[in-house]
């Protein structure tokens, strides 16, 4: 068993008439979580609901409060796995939390934004929020010959628990299909009664390929006939459903720094990888720079947001072509990061020294990202 780093942080979270959320894509352990949770709350009366459950998204949806309070009579805490599903369900624990002040809430989404929105207004300083994600490089608890030895694997077959923990790479590959036709296609199409997956499987292929450089909308568009809002649109949901994630230009001092057009990466490589269909060792790749960027800057978004560090994460890049990766800015102050895949160390760009002379600079290769990545 991995122990979650997040699993400790939200059990300390519950209240009493208050709501904690975990949100994160599918089959990356929330329903683990949640269980985990409920046995350490031995002697508690728990009531654990599915929000996929159509007699419990009737009960929940319901405005009634003699409906909601009966649901929970005799109850400590309410668990509902998957609560995206429910209509109106940030009014609705409102309602309960208001009315069964002895009752505390956990429920857990695949679907941020949505559901965040749905809880977040409606309980302002009453809900708590955490983001789950496939296992960081910090809960694998390797030593550092074993994390050299893994992360071929992380790179190709990603994080996903299952697939992770999968015994051989066949069993792997068939894991990750089922994960993206099964799960993450569904929360895409659901989330706003979308249908052409042929599109979205098309879009995250373009993706696919350019990680690692700035995304034109208008060109994504012309590649796929449609227009350039319908492509922001479904990329939007893309992030909402914890599939991509968009980094920024960094701009600051210099005319000549590029911050129009975003770059999208992937929370899980595995994801990225079956995307393209394309499983092939380390050696034999002609993407491992896009793998070891995305691995990299992925993972260290996670350790930060598990970490709480509030850090806000750009890329730098000028009209004459230097670039950094990765800029880190916390509490004001520049962390920049180039990624190797081999031990070679880049050099910071001269214009970016001048611009920010008091900024960190440092190459992240396969001899030092372990410290990079470790809570």
């Amino acid at each position: 068993m991995i122990t979650r780093i997040l699993t400790r942080n939200v059990m300390n979270s519950l209240r009493k008439a208050k709501v904690t959320a975990l949100y994160g894509a599918r089959r990356t352990g929330k329903t683990t979580i949640l269980n985990m949770i409920a046995q350490e709350l031995q002697g508690k009366k728990i009531l654990k609901l599915q929000g996929e459950d159509l007699d419990t998204a009737q009960l929940l949806s319901s405005s009634r409060q003699e409906i909601l309070a009966n649901l929970v009579k005799g109850y400590d805490y309410l668990f509902v796995d998957e609560a995206q599903s429910i209509p109106r369900i940030g009014q609705n624990l409102k309602l309960l939390v208001d009315t069964q002040p002895e009752i505390t809430v956990l429920v857990t989404g695949s679907a941020s934004f949505d559901l965040r929105n749905q809880i977040g207004e409606p309980l302002t300083g009453r809900s708590t929020f955490f983001t789950l994600y496939p296992f960081s490089f910090a809960e694998l608890e390797t030593d550092y010959l074993q994390g050299i030895k893994l992360i071929p694997q992380l790179l190709v077959y990603g994080s996903y628990p299952q697939v992770l923990l999968a015994e051989n790479e066949k069993m792997k590959r068939s894991l990750l299909d089922n994960i993206k036709n099964g799960y993450l296609l569904k929360d895409i199409l659901v989330l706003e009664n979308l249908k052409d997956s042929l599109f979205v499987m098309n879009l995250l292929r373009l993706v696919a390929y350019q990680i690692g450089n700035e995304v034109s909308f208008n060109e994504l568009a012309s590649q796929l006939g449609t227009s350039s809002k319908t492509v922001q649109r479904y990329l939007e949901i893309l992030e909402k459903t914890f599939i991509l994630f968009r980094i920024n230009g960094f701009s600051r001092n210099l005319r000549k720094e590029i911050s129009k057009s975003p770059r999208y990466y992937f929370w899980d490589n595995g994801i990225r990888n079956v995307v393209i269909s394309n499983f092939k060792p380390i050696e034999q790749r002609d993407d491992t720079g896009m793998l070891w960027e995305n691995y990299c800057v992925s993972e260290r978004i996670k350790k930060q947001h598990y970490q709480n560090s509030f850090s806000d994460f750009y890329f730098w890049r000028t009209y004459d072509q230097q670039e950094i990766d990765l800029l880190e800015v916390t509490d004001d102050e520049i962390s920049a990061f180039e990624f190797k895949w081999g031990n070679k160390t880049a050099r910071i760009p001269a214009a970016f020294k001048k611009a920010y002379p008091n900024a960190k600079f440092e190459t992240i290769n396969r001899e030092n990202f372990q410290m990079f990545l470790e809570v």
